[in-house]
């Protein structure tokens, strides 16, 4: 059965040299400030699709309808009125039900972005870490694999088959640390990212966003000599880089490419991404690119022409109370200058009714295809 969802994945090309095959790197141009959507990527007029082929690469996004999903009983707290309104207006989903749930909320939508924290049954804690502090424990996340999961994954596939409605990619928050200095807490990073990806390939998956971390905010430049000097950043990226490496070389064996997001850490600058990518020099380790997670607004349309060059798997499409009025059409339009092709996931975090939201998006997104 999982052969039939790995084909999905099958279009894998190249190795070494990646960045050698491109005819400009992203340093020659993005890295001077220019974007190939503000330049004739091409004269030649593109064939304009048709609704349903500009369906065909929406994905439905897990985490933009997380208050449906059902959560563990910690008697800690209850579900704030909102989400039980919500859950009462469309139902309580688990992960099992998402690939039904894009189908029929999402007519013409072939494939899902799941949010890693989503994965599990959170009545059987065999298939989560357990993590002990101070003399206590807490459940953590997902555990790919333990043999509880990975029967659990195994299901989710029959109900991917199911609904004809397959896994496109992993919105990653378990690997942490993959940056940090402290040694033993990078490999454990890295040890999970590789979980993650066995699990990746065992539904189909075919890329899985892996957070750089390092400090949350990135270290400022001081003066030295009358000019700015940054040391203190120079050991994260030095991390990040060896991590990604590593854990491309994985995904190649794996057939998932691992992605960077502009998100938090060192990933909220575009630069930085593009250096790991650079450095890392390696078709599956790749950019994803986010409409909104950026810092100022001057970086939301000029940090996605910087990414999306290095795209070929996934973007979110977002809208965000951060950033309430970002121009859709316009970052769609970048995505068309650069003529991208993989997969865009709408991700609605604006406020109010989710559902309503992500239709409205992913609408918006799909009438500014080309």
């Amino acid at each position: 059965m999982n052969e039939q969802v790995i084909k999905e994945v099958s279009r894998i090309k190249g190795r070494r040299n990646f960045i050698k095959s491109i005819s400009v790197g992203a340093l020659g141009i993005a890295g001077l400030g220019f974007s190939l959507s503000e330049s004739e990527v091409s004269n030649k007029k593109q064939k304009i699709r048709t609704r349903t082929e500009r369906l065909k690469i929406m994905a439905s996004n897990s985490y933009a309808v997380n208050q449906l999903f059902k959560r563990r009983q910690s008697g800690q707290r209850p579900e704030r009125p909102e989400t039980l309104q919500l859950k009462k207006k469309y139902r309580e989903l688990t992960l099992l039900d998402f690939p039904q749930f894009t189908k029929d909320t999402y007519p013409g939508v072939p494939v899902m972005d799941l949010w890693s924290s989503l994965f599990g049954d959170v009545t059987d804690d065999s298939m989560f870490t357990r993590i002990e502090r101070n003399n206590q424990v807490r459940i953590g996340e997902f555990d790919p694999s333990t043999t509880s999961a990975k029967r659990y994954l195994d299901l989710l596939v029959t109900k991917m088959v199911s609904a004809g409605v397959m896994a496109s990619h992993i919105s990653n928050n378990a690997p942490r640390n993959i940056a940090d200095l402290d040694e033993e807490m990078r490999r454990e990073g890295i040890r999970v990212g590789k979980l993650w990806l066995d699990a990746s390939k065992q539904i189909g998956v075919r890329s899985m966003r892996v957070n750089t971390g390092g400090p949350r905010i990135i270290p400022l430049s001081v003066i030295q000599g009358g000019y700015p000097r940054n040391e203190e950043i120079v050991p994260y990226l030095k991390n990040a880089i060896e991590s990604f490496k590593e854990l491309a070389d994985y995904g190649e064996k794996s057939g998932v490419k691992v992605t960077i997001e502009n998100h938090w850490g060192l990933a909220a600058h575009p630069m930085n991404i593009i250096i790991i990518l650079n450095e890392v020099n390696s078709p599956y380790c790749e950019a994803s690119p986010d409409f909104c997670n950026w810092e100022h607004e001057y970086m939301l349309y000029h940090g996605l022409g910087i990414l999306i060059p290095r795209a070929s798997s996934m973007v979110h499409a977002k809208r965000w109370t951060r950033f309430p009025d970002v121009d859709i059409a316009r970052c769609v339009k970048i995505l068309n200058d650069n003529n991208y092709k993989g997969y865009i996931s709408f991700e609605y975090e604006a406020g109010g009714d989710p559902v309503e939201g992500t239709i409205k998006l992913m609408n918006d997104v799909v009438d500014a295809l080309v």
